[in-house]
C-alpha cells in the first residue's frame, strides 16, 4: 500500500476546503475513495471533484474493507460519538479539532482505539506552522535564556452568526479557534502535568450564547507564565507571539519574526551595590546601562540578521496542513512517529474544560 486510501465524513468548510484541497495535492500518498455528506449538491460536487464514491449516510462506509482511514470532519459536537463509532467499526481515524469538550471523552475515545488497535490520530495541523517551529528552536537554543513569560493572541475584530457560535454545537471561540493556540501554548509550557489555569471569558458581539473572547493565564512550577488570548472584540491586534526572557525577547507573527539578546560574556560587569549612584561630576545618576544587542529577524524560508552579519537560506516552508498530512503518511506506513498524540491532546481538553468549568455561561 503506497497510497493511504482516504474516506472524509462531511463537505463542509473545513472537510472540503482543508482536507480535500490539501490532500488532492498529495496523489503519491492519499486517495480520496469515498466522501459522505447528508447535502446531494455537496455529494455531487465531491463526486466530480474526487471521481470517488458518495454517501448520504456515514453509516454507509461501514461494510467498506478498502478504506485505510477516515477523516471525521462533521460538525464539532458530532466528534466524539462518530469517531467512537468508527473506532468500534474497525476504522482508523483522524479527528477534526476540538477532538471533545471534556477530558473524559478523549479517556473514553483513547481506550476505545486501543480496545479496537486502531489509530486515533487528531488534527493539530498548527503545530507545523513554520513561525511556531522557529520559535520554539529559538527557545530550545537557549540564546534567550530562561523564558519569564510567552504572551500570544489569536486575536482580531469579528461578529459571528453561524453554528460556531452555540454551546449546544461545542461552539465559542476556545473550542473553535482554541485548540490552536492552546496546543502551542502546552508545548512551550512542557509540563506533563495540568498546569495552574486562570481564564476569563466574555460574550461581546457574537450572536450565539458561547464565548467569544477568552483570556487564559497558565503557568507551572518553574515555568514561564503563559498569556494567552482569543477574542474577536480586539480591533487592534498587534502581535501573535511576544516572549519575554532572561536575555532579551521576540516579538511576531506567521510572517515575520523579531528577536534580540545580549550575550551574558560579553555584557558590562556590575555588581550589588548598597550606595546611591553617581555620574562622574559626583551628580546622582540613574542605574543605567549599555547592553550589546544581537538583533535579528525571520520570515518563511529564511534566517537573517538585522545588521546583516548572516543569512542562512531554509529549506521552502510546507504548509502546515501538508506538513501534518506527510508526518501521519509516515507514521502509518513507515512506522515514523505520531506527533501529535491522544495523550497531548488530552492535557489541552483538560485545560479548556477547566477553563469552562470557570466561566460557566447561562
Amino acid at each position: 500500500m503506497n497510497q493511504i486510501r482516504t474516506a472524509i465524513i462531511g463537505q463542509g468548510r473545513s472537510c472540503r476546503d482543508i482536507h480535500g484541497v490539501n490532500l488532492s495535492k498529495m496523489p503519491e500518498m492519499y486517495k480520496i475513495i469515498a466522501i459522505a455528506d447528508s447535502i446531494e449538491n455537496r455529494r455531487e460536487r465531491a463526486s466530480r471533484e474526487y471521481s470517488c464514491d458518495v454517501y448520504e449516510n456515514y453509516q454507509g462506509l461501514f461494510g467498506r474493507k478498502d478504506i485505510d482511514l477516515v477523516i471525521n470532519a462533521l460538525p464539532s459536537h458530532f466528534h466524539v460519538p462518530v469517531t467512537a463509532e468508527f473506532l468500534n467499526n474497525g476504522f482508523n481515524v483522524l479527528c477534526e479539532k476540538p477532538l471533545a469538550r471534556k477530558a473524559g471523552e478523549v479517556d473514553m475515545l483513547i481506550e476505545t482505539a486501543e480496545k479496537n488497535n486502531k489509530l486515533l490520530a487528531i488534527f493539530q495541523q498548527s503545530r507545523f506552522n513554520e513561525a511556531f517551529k522557529e520559535i520554539k528552536r529559538i527557545i530550545d537554543s537557549g540564546i534567550l535564556g530562561r523564558i519569564i513569560q510567552i504572551s500570544c493572541q489569536f486575536n482580531g475584530f469579528a461578529r459571528r452568526w453561524d453554528w460556531q457560535t452555540l454551546q449546544e454545537y461545542n461552539g465559542g471561540n476556545l473550542l473553535n479557534t482554541g485548540p490552536h493556540p492552546v496546543d502551542q501554548m502546552l508545548r512551550l509550557l512542557d509540563y506533563d502535568e495540568m498546569p495552574e489555569i486562570k481564564c476569563y471569558m466574555n460574550r461581546v458581539d457574537t450572536f450565539g450564547d458561547a464565548e467569544d473572547y477568552v483570556k487564559i493565564l497558565m503557568t507551572a512550577p518553574d515555568k514561564p507564565v503563559i498569556d494567552l488570548e482569543i477574542s474577536s472584540c480586539n480591533a487592534y491586534p498587534k502581535f501573535m507571539y511576544n516572549i519575554q526572557a532572561q536575555y532579551g525577547g521576540l516579538c511576531g507573527d506567521n510572517s515575520r519574526l523579531d528577536y534580540k539578546y545580549y550575550v551574558s560574556e560579553t555584557a558590562p560587569k556590575q555588581r550589588l551595590t548598597r550606595e546611591p549612584l553617581e555620574n562622574p561630576d559626583g551628580t546622582p545618576a540613574y542605574c543605567g546601562e549599555k547592553l550589546e544587542w544581537v538583533e535579528k529577524s525571520w520570515s518563511p524560508g529564511s534566517n537573517k540578521s538585522k545588521n546583516g552579519s548572516s543569512y542562512v537560506p531554509s529549506a521552502p516552508a510546507d504548509e502546515p496542513t501538508v506538513a501534518f498530512y506527510t508526518m501521519l503518511y509516515n507514521h502509518i506506513l513507515n512506522g515514523g512517529n505520531l506527533e501529535v498524540t491522544p495523550k497531548q491532546v488530552l492535557q489541552q481538553i483538560a485545560v479548556i474544560e477547566e477553563c469552562h468549568k470557570q466561566n460557566p455561561m447561562k
